[in-house]
């Protein structure tokens, strides 16, 4: 029962160490249980008869000490770089104390064998670039009893672990323990080798997310995510991180931060404005048809080059006169360049004009015309109607028979007489001025009557600018 009560302190101080930091979640832990084997006989020695440093030392039938059942327990906690930290507990049975006493035929039977060790370790599994396979060394101390004696330990180990799975390792190590008292001068514990063999479990890393990749490592702790990306998400699987994609949900391109290029015209669809078709960048991914500068779905003419003003749509001259509909004052009617568009009444219209308007009758001293005057005043209308920009003067003028002053009033009335007249029927207004010469403008003589009926007279002139 006393033997039994220094493997439970054993086992105890171990499971003290393996919580001592319990709280640092992101170091993995190592728990290591399995059998463990005695041998003293390939430590050299006089004073036992055995034999020199490593003689016989896979001898296991006649050397080792064997407890056939589960005899060692270990825990481990990762420090970095390599290095580890580890403490130990064993019990055994020891049967097999050398070869025989030195000088002494009693045997050695059924001697009770615990252990509390600690080593610091260093892996050497990343120097060899390996995962499975993963050999270290290590040296620590520890003490060790045989019976009811005890004795500190130094100890120098080597082992290795075959990684069978992330977490789980088949794992075998040789110790030697220097025994610090002196066993020829009357120590009982003689230095010895120990060996082991067993199942290591590793733990403690915490995953957040359950992606597989400890929170230490992920760079998204809370999302699950994959290792190439450590531990963040790509929803859409192209490559690029959801943190980093502006287009998480749909597959696109690195060069547009994840986004999709559906009409491969260099503009990312998020921007482009007609992400089918493919288009311009300066017009944010439309198409122009007509290279004028305006996207094709908001151009009033797309295969026909236009300005912006005019909705994308070349400027017309209806007239064909060389002034284009937007600069053209008749845009209707042909003209010129110097006119506007509009075409210049030359003086063999202005004659005719004139050759109408003396025609126009008047009932005898009065401005109201007579009706058979109506067909020379619609000749009048069509040809004024052909200058549409054009302005004119209606002249009045009398003979000199009457008083001036009635005469003055008479031409003035007869003259506005016939503006109105021309007004009522299609003229614009602002078209026309209306003026009375009175008797002052005579063209043949009032001293015959041929003559005077030549100065009663109505005349429409151009108004020149």
């Amino acid at each position: 029962m006393k033997h039994l009560s220094r493997f439970l302190v054993a086992s105890l101080l171990v499971l003290g160490f393996s919580t001592a930091n319990a709280q640092d979640e992101n170091n993995p832990w190592a728990v290591s249980i399995g059998i463990n084997a005695v041998d003293i006989f390939p430590t050299g020695g006089d004073l036992i008869n055995q034999g020199e440093i490593f003689d016989e030392f896979f001898n296991a039938s006649e050397h080792w000490n064997i407890l056939p059942s589960v005899s060692k327990l270990s825990v481990g906690r990762y420090i970095g770089d390599g290095f580890s930290f580890t403490v130990a507990g064993s019990v055994n049975k020891i049967e097999k104390f050398g070869e025989e006493l030195n000088g002494d035929t009693k045997a050695v039977n059924d001697l009770s064998y615990y252990a509390a060790d600690a080593k610091i370790g260093y892996s050497l599994k990343n120097v060899l670039k390996t995962k499975w396979f993963d050999p270290y060394l290590g040296v620590g101390g520890g003490y060790t009893w045989i019976d009811e004696v005890g004795a500190g330990t130094l100890n120098g180990s080597a082992g290795i672990n075959f990684w069978l799975t992330e977490n789980l390792a088949f794992n075998v190590q040789s110790t030697y323990k220097h025994v610090f008292e002196d066993y020829e001068t009357g120590g009982y514990i003689p230095t010895h080798f120990q060996h082991s063999a067993g199942l290591t479990f590793a733990f403690g890393g915490k995953d957040t997310d359950g992606d597989g990749i400890y929170d230490k490592d992920d760079e998204c702790p809370d999302v699950p995510g994959l290792a190439e990306f450590n531990g963040c998400p790509d929803t859409d699987g192209d490559g690029i991180t959801d943190a980093k994609d502006e287009c998480p949900d749909t597959a696109g391109l690195a060069e547009f931060n994840g986004c999709p290029d559906t009409d491969g015209d260099g503009v990312p669809d998020p921007k482009d404005e007609c992400p089918t078709e493919a288009g311009l960048t300066g017009l944010n991914g439309c198409p122009d048809a007509d290279g004028d500068g305006i996207a094709d779905g908001k151009d009033g003419c797309p295969n026909e080059a236009g300005p912006a003003a005019n909705n994308g749509c070349p400027y017309q001259d209806k007239d064909g006169d060389g002034v284009l509909d937007k600069d053209d004052s008749c845009p209707d009617v042909a003209g010129t360049v110097a006119n506007n568009g509009c075409p210049e009444v030359t003086e063999e219209v202005q004659k005719t004009l004139n050759n109408y308007a003396k025609t126009i009758l008047f009932d005898t001293g009065k401005s109201s015309i007579k009706a058979e005057s109506n067909k020379v005043l619609g000749d009048i209308i069509g040809i004024l109607k052909e200058y549409p920009n054009a302005k004119f003067t209606v002249e009045g003028h009398t003979d000199s028979v009457g008083s001036a002053t009635l005469n003055q009033r008479l031409s003035d009335s007869r003259a506005n007489s016939v503006k109105n007249y021309l007004t009522e029927n299609g003229i614009d207004q602002f078209r026309l001025s209306a003026v009375g010469y009175g008797e002052d403008r005579p063209i043949a003589s009032n001293k015959t009557r041929a003559g005077r009926a030549e100065n009663r007279r109505v005349e429409i002139n151009l108004l020149k600018e």
